[in-house]
C-alpha cells in the first residue's frame, strides 16, 4: 500500500475535505473514462486520481467570491 502525505499535496491554502471531494470527482472521472473506452487496468481509479493530486497534474480552485449586495 502506498502511503501520500495529505500535507504534501495540500499548498496550505485547501481544506482536507477539499482534497477528498477533488479527488473522488477525478477518481469518478477516471472511472467513467475507462468504463467508456473499455481500458482494463490494475490500478483503482482512487489511487491515479491521488497520483493526479499528487504530480500537480490537477489542482483545486478555490470557489469565486460573491459579493452581497
Amino acid at each position: 500500500m502506498r502511503k501520500i502525505s495529505v500535507d504534501n499535496m495540500l499548498s496550505g491554502r485547501e481544506s482536507r475535505y477539499a482534497l477528498v471531494i477533488g479527488v473522488a470527482k477525478r477518481a469518478r472521472q477516471i472511472s467513467e473514462r475507462l468504463a467508456y473506452h473499455r481500458i482494463v487496468t490494475e490500478e483503482k481509479p482512487v489511487l491515479l486520481a491521488i497520483e493526479d493530486f499528487k504530480n500537480h497534474r490537477v489542482n483545486l480552485l478555490a470557489p469565486e467570491e460573491t459579493e452581497e449586495e
